[in-house]
């Protein structure tokens, strides 16, 4: 089934301001933060966007887990605002790695899904080392039904800025021999013992694409579930990544510029979509 019921969806990311609790938050208030994410918000779905997802983007750098609760309060105003102002469904990433707190926020918010960056793998990171969520995740989420049965789980594979502690190998790595029994084995695990609805798929770092073969390898075990392009997606290479995921969350591409936690571009956002919508007519 196609995530969020659209084929070969196109999720816009919102790149947030710095947070209160976080090293560059500089206000008084969070309003000027939410103006700003109300405005990308009927931006991108002006633009053509099938859902979007909020991104504490500018609160690097990250901590493993989120640890002051006001940037999880504000992240739940900013989320409640953006679902009551948009039609499209909504997502949470709370970065590093808080997916227990995404996943609160998404419940009282009203949002569909939440991005977990290490869901099934250790990894080895610029924040220290991150222990998968998908063990408390799960327990959580049972806690919490029904309220939380709504909450659609995206789940990071080989996740970009990081290396997995069980090979040493990441998307940082071109040479991709040795990978495919791993990718097979976090892939399978990510879907039959975490329950993820979607895997996704990163280049190295914040705008770089995933290697083709990864994402095909990624593709082949997963089976049925659907696959997203995680970084890197432009009008460029869209139509070669539409032949084999299911769909893309972008970021920087729709920037002003390019360039990730920057405004959105509307032109830049109407030709991405517009391209999306035409490759997805044609099949």
């Amino acid at each position: 089934m196609p995530f969020l019921g659209i084929e070969k969806i196109g999720i816009a990311v919102i790149h947030l301001p710095p947070l209160p609790g976080s090293p560059r938050f500089s206000g008084s208030s969070i309003d000027e933060v939410l103006s700003f994410a109300l405005r990308e918000a009927r931006v991108l779905e002006e633009c053509g966007a099938d859902a979007l997802i909020l991104e504490n983007f500018g609160d690097a750098p990250f901590e493993k887990r989120v640890s002051d609760p006001a940037t999880v309060a504000s992240m739940a105003v900013i989320a409640r605002e953006v679902v009551k102002e948009v039609s499209i469904p909504v997502g949470i990433n709370i970065l590093r790695n808080s997916s227990i707190e995404a996943t609160a926020v998404a419940m009282v918010a009203g949002a569909r899904f939440v991005r977990v960056n290490a869901f099934v793998e250790t990894l080895a990171t610029d924040s220290g080392l991150i222990e998968p969520a998908a063990p408390e995740l799960a327990r959580y989420l049972a806690r919490h039904r029904p309220l939380s049965s709504r909450v659609e789980i995206a789940a990071d594979i080989l996740c970009k800025h990081a290396i997995p502690i069980a090979t040493g190998l990441s998307a940082l790595s071109q040479d991709l021999e040795g990978l495919e029994p791993y990718v097979e084995m976090i892939v399978r695990d990510a879907i039959e013992r975490g329950g993820a609805s979607a895997l996704i798929v990163t280049g190295a770092r914040t705008g770089e694409a995933p290697s083709p073969r990864l994402l095909e390898m990624v593709k082949r075990y997963a089976s049925d579930t659907p696959v997203l392009v995680g970084s890197g997606a432009s009008v460029e290479n869209l139509g070669k990544f539409l032949r084999v995921c299911d769909g893309v969350i972008v970021g920087s591409y729709l920037k002003v510029g390019g360039r990730a936690g920057n405004a959105t571009d509307p032109h830049r956002a109407e030709k991405f979509f517009s391209e999306l919508r035409r490759l997805r007519s044609h099949g």
